[in-house]
């Protein structure tokens, strides 16, 4: 008798991953995210084994082949590099998601995934040693884009955004750079391209830049019918009474529910000439304990970075204040002030419920209206509201 036939092993890629977590039901099914999935399973198999022929690996790690370096100039993309794509919509609508499927399953020999800020921080780091080995006249660009390139194939950017007139002036050249040495960009984004740094002093410089993403990017808006972020958000409890062990371990829980993963990795933002140290970040979500935010000198602008940078904020040990740390509860006052004005999502651990944090003595008074933007954040209806970069 006739063997059987064996059927045909199904196509890798994220649209099969996509509909698997579907049927398992880890996923909601939405016909947006579909489309999102097609768009991605097009580009993976336009990518799938693409390798542009780097050089040959030198000696001496990255720092030490960038620095060795020789200005190369930017041309066109070659032909035959897959155009990359790049997702725009509304928060929560599953971008990171799909993007992370497709990085998982690319079958490219050389990719990395990275948050774009992370990626900026990097860029200016390198860009800081260039200069200081070979001086300011110096063009770092094109040995920053072999050097990158030569790293990565494909580049997967999370949350790419530009607010830093610094990064605005980078990012045309350093693009151009990368794609004339067939780099594929594939990027997340909450704004569209020609929203991009719109309204900002110097952006009319910034134009060509956004003419380049529009030629090399294809354009995938994700529309989803529902914020999936914020429904995930609303089912978690915000303010965890005391701040205990128990607590600790639910905002664990919150902040793995929320990422993905159990542990954020530390990130530094970079403001006004300065940094500030962020203990765990992942996709988005912030992780400090209070002393870290308001038992040191921290002010306004501290706040504002952390506010437009992340969408969501885990408190750990928020304690009882009064006269005797006024300090403290003056910024806890301006970084809920903050968080408040920019929609930011607050899960928190406190040593009693917002009205009782601060229950006498001088400036108890001022410290009401805070509680009330506690409250109201912890409802339903402000967890719904759009996070405002």
């Amino acid at each position: 008798m006739d063997a059987m036939p064996v059927p045909p092993a199904p196509e890798p890629g994220p649209l099969p991953a996509y509909r698997l977590r579907v049927a398992q039901g880890s996923l909601s099914a939405d016909s947006a995210q579909a489309r999102a999935a097609e768009a991605l399973q097009d580009l993976w198999r336009r990518t799938r084994g693409y390798d542009p022929h780097p050089d040959e690996p030198e000696q001496g790690g990255f720092f030490g082949r960038f620095l060795r370096r020789k200005p190369v100039a930017p041309e066109e993309a070659p032909s035959g590099t897959p155009m990359g794509l790049y997702l725009v919509g509304e928060v929560g609508r599953g971008k990171s998601m799909l993007m992370d499927l497709f990085f998982a399953t690319a079958e490219v020999p050389r990719k990395q995934r990275l948050h774009f800020h992370q990626f900026m921080q990097q860029v200016h780091a390198r860009i800081h040693a260039w200069k200081q080995r070979h001086g300011e006249t110096a063009d770092p660009i094109p040995p920053l884009a072999d050097s990158i390139a030569q790293e990565a194939a494909l580049l997967c950017f999370d949350e790419f955004q530009v607010h830093d007139i610094a990064d605005a002036m980078i990012l045309g050249r350093l693009f151009q750079a990368l794609f004339a040495r067939g780099t594929v960009v594939v990027t997340t984004s909450n704004t569209a391209p020609d929203e991009l740094f719109k309204g900002r002093p110097g952006r009319d410089a910034f134009l060509p830049f956004i003419a380049l993403i529009k030629r090399r990017l294809e354009l995938l808006v994700v529309d989803a019918s529902r914020d999936f972020r914020q429904a995930r958000i609303r089912d978690l409890p915000t303010w965890h009474v005391p701040a205990d062990a128990r607590a600790e371990a639910a905002l664990d829980a919150a902040f793995a529910e929320l990422t993905g993963q159990a542990h954020g990795t530390p990130e530094t933002l970079t403001l006004l000439g300065r940094t500030l140290a962020v203990p765990q970040a992942a996709r988005g979500v912030a992780r400090c304990d209070f002393d870290a935010l308001c038992g040191r000198p921290l002010g306004p602008a501290d706040y504002l970075a952390i506010a437009t940078h992340f969408h969501t904020l885990v408190l750990d040990g928020v304690p009882r204040l009064g006269p005797e740390n006024f300090d403290k509860a003056r910024r806890f006052i301006t970084l809920v002030d903050t968080l408040y004005e920019h929609r930011v999502k607050l899960l928190a651990s406190a040593e009693a419920v917002p009205d009782l944090l601060y229950e006498r003595g001088e400036n108890a008074a001022m410290f009401a209206r805070t509680a009330s933007r506690l409250n109201e954040m912890q409802s339903r209806d402000w967890q719904a509201l759009p996070h405002l970069t």
